[in-house]
């Protein structure tokens, strides 16, 4: 699969004081392109709800390059990182691009899943591998045991 991307519109309330995008804005749109991206391939918040799962992050972090203003054309991206091979534990890398060549930040996640019930962490159904395995993998995506942690 190429990789997932999608254009930012850049709303004022995003801005701040300095001008320029918040910090935890970033954190918001790759949040919002995640569940979106699963949502669009099947597993919808109500996929979600009937198999009682959901997704936790563990760590997320944002490695600021330039800065973005109000006016500046963005596109997201994102991409599967590490995984472990049932697709319990896995890591996201998100690119916002900026005006068509620029990398203004990189946003990492690393996850897995709850059960919404027992409140532990769960092992994904088929369904929702199969979506895992369809994302776009990056050049330096890698398999890991679960011991090594995503």
């Amino acid at each position: 699969m190429s990789i997932i991307s999608e254009s930012i519109q850049i709303r004022w309330a995003d801005i701040d004081a300095n001008r320029h995008l918040r910090h935890s804005v970033y954190y918001d749109y790759g949040a919002s392109m995640r569940l979106k991206v699963l949502s669009e391939r099947g597993l919808t918040t109500h996929k979600l709800e009937e198999f009682m799962i959901g997704p936790v992050l563990f760590r997320e972090e944002a490695v600021f390059r330039r800065e973005i203003l109000f006016e500046d054309q963005i596109v997201l991206t994102v991409e599967l990182v590490k995984a472990s091979e049932d697709f319990g534990r896995w890591s996201l890398r998100h690119h916002f691009m900026k005006n068509g060549d620029t990398v203004a930040a990189i946003v990492n996640v690393d996850g897995a899943w709850i059960d919404l019930k027992q409140r532990k962490l769960a092992k994904p159904n088929d369904f929702i591998k199969n979506i895992f395995d369809g994302f776009p993998k990056a050049q330096d995506f890698q398999w890991v045991r679960p011991e090594q942690k995503a």
